[in-house]
């Protein structure tokens, strides 16, 4: 019975990760959205020429865009089984819930631009992002697979406080591999919305920018933590 009702907590974790990327992916089109319209300007007209080709880059991209989170994932679930091993399971679980609940409503907060409650993560973001940012001129311009990859597994590590703050999902599930599979799940859900900002017209980047899309947003994600 304990080991049916864990794996259904961990099911519930993994499914609440994706949706929160697929509700926060709004915020993601507006930070991100230049970014995939840029990568896919700068493929070579020969890509972008051929459907075939285009999709295996813009793949590419959001492949090592989905590596970078499942990283960062990792090496945040592997600190938090250390963390946790200085506790009590009990204490340790109730932290665990009420760090997860309060970050996720800072997050809702965050992207309805009722209160800027992770700007200070994105300000941290900024500083780590100057020093990693040099290392990434080195697959450009884009004229493989494999640069592609390196581009996207780079963008992952841009300063967003969606993704710092969803962050915390895997420090409290304390484990490496389980925090690798909730980022991962977390970047599938922001997937679709990334592809169509790829592949649609700016409008559609517009539209999802607007202050009454991103409270929409903001609130269903406060929802989602609260029920």
């Amino acid at each position: 019975m304990t080991h049916s009702l864990l794996a259904m907590t961990e099911q519930v974790t993994l499914l609440s990760a994706f949706l929160t990327g697929i509700l926060g992916s709004a915020h993601c089109v507006g930070m991100c959205g230049g970014i995939a319209g840029a990568l896919t300007l700068s493929l070579p007209n020969s890509v972008r020429q051929s459907r075939s080709h285009f999709w295996k880059y813009l793949l590419s991209y959001h492949l090592g865009r989905l590596s970078s989170y499942t990283v960062a994932g990792i090496m945040v679930g592997f600190l938090g089984t250390h963390l946790t091993a200085l506790l009590h399971p009990d204490i340790s679980n109730k932290i665990s819930l009420w760090i997860t609940g309060g970050l996720m409503i800072a997050l809702g907060l965050h992207l309805g631009q009722w209160w800027p409650a992770l700007a200070f993560l994105e300000r941290l973001g900024h500083q780590l992002w100057k020093r990693v940012e040099p290392f990434g001129r080195q697959f450009l311009p884009v004229k493989t697979l494999r640069q592609a990859y390196g581009v996207g597994f780079l963008w992952g590590g841009l300063p967003c406080g969606l993704t710092y703050g969803v962050l915390v999902l895997p420090l409290t599930a304390a484990s490496a591999w389980k925090g690798g599979l909730l980022m991962l799940a977390f970047g599938l859900g922001t997937l679709p919305m990334l592809l169509t900002v790829g592949t649609t017209t700016r409008w559609f980047t517009l539209y999802v920018r607007k202050l009454e899309v991103q409270r929409v947003v903001g609130a269903l994600l406060i929802l989602m933590w609260i029920i």
